[in-house]
């Protein structure tokens, strides 16, 4: 081959390869709720992500999502995210929930709203990688629903920036030991961390307008002066509580663990539910 058509073919190929996005990430869009969801805007999204991600076949993501029958879709452990990201066959996925209801607050006029609450979870750890909520008031259901379609360039480019940017969490430290069952020998003399004092995560504004009923898992690891070395966020469920309870917890004042008198690192999982008691507002 003449070397003038060998660096021609060769010029070719390298600008086809950077005009070709990478597949290596392979995304799956799901919506659990079809009941509600406005689907102009998830096709929007889903096809906004295909232009640099390799988008799954959303009719066989749903189904494969379906078969692991989790309680509560938008409030996934990470164990649940792993085999969510295991049975669809993914690195990560979406969970989109949207909706148009109607409004009716003191502070305005009756009015429509169009809303809707993006997971973005990576498939590997199981971790929520981002959550977003967009939502638009307009005087009637279609503007409403106009306004947060047109909002599809914008969260399409958030995702996009929150996948790339991704960087899996630090290993867990093995100096830390774990608190054993109350019948395991390693239970005798052993006293687990406590705080000084408690304080209640917040109830975030977000949550409480939607209503959100959820649980949110920390995992903490408490060194042998009373220090927080490390926290991960274990179950998940969006609208700032993640946020809260990380604040709460850093807020703390703890007692170590001892095990026969002795300081030592140890790591305990905390639970916090969320639910809003108090009459909603809106009706």
């Amino acid at each position: 081959m003449p070397d003038l058509v060998r660096r021609k073919l060769l010029l070719i190929l390298l600008i086809g390869a950077a005009t070709v996005p990478a597949f290596a990430q392979r995304l799956a869009v799901i919506a659990p709720q079809k009941a509600e969801q406005i689907t102009e805007f998830h096709n929007a999204v889903r096809t906004g992500l295909s232009e640099a991600l390799r988008v799954l076949d959303p009719s066989l993501a749903e189904a494969a999502f379906k078969s692991i029958e989790v309680e509560n879709p938008f409030n996934l452990t990470t164990h649940d995210g792993r085999r969510v990201s295991s049975v669809v066959g993914c690195d990560s996925f979406l969970l989109i929930r949207s909706a148009v209801q109607r409004r009716e607050v003191l502070s305005k006029p009756a009015h429509f709203e169009a809303y809707a609450v993006i997971f973005l979870i990576d498939g590997r750890s199981g971790r929520l990688i981002d959550f977003a909520l967009e939502h638009y008031d307009a005087p009637s259901p279609s503007e409403a629903q106009a306004k947060l379609i047109g909002s599809a360039p914008k969260v399409i480019s958030r995702l996009r920036s929150a996948v790339s940017g991704h960087r899996p969490a630090p290993p867990r430290d093995p100096g830390f030991e774990e608190v054993p069952p109350a019948d395991s020998p390693l239970a005798k003399g052993l006293r687990t961390p406590v705080p000084y004092r408690r304080i209640r995560p917040e109830y975030t504004d977000a949550a409480s307008f939607y209503g959100v009923r959820a649980t949110v898992d920390i995992e903490v690891d408490i060194d042998v002066d009373g220090r927080i070395a490390r926290t991960s966020i274990e179950r998940w469920a969006g609208f700032g509580l993640e946020e809260s309870v990380e604040k709460a917890v850093r807020a703390m004042n703890w007692r170590p663990a001892e095990r026969n008198g002795k300081p030592l690192p140890m790591r305990v999982l905390l639970r916090y539910n969320f639910t809003k008691i108090e009459k909603d507002e809106t009706y």
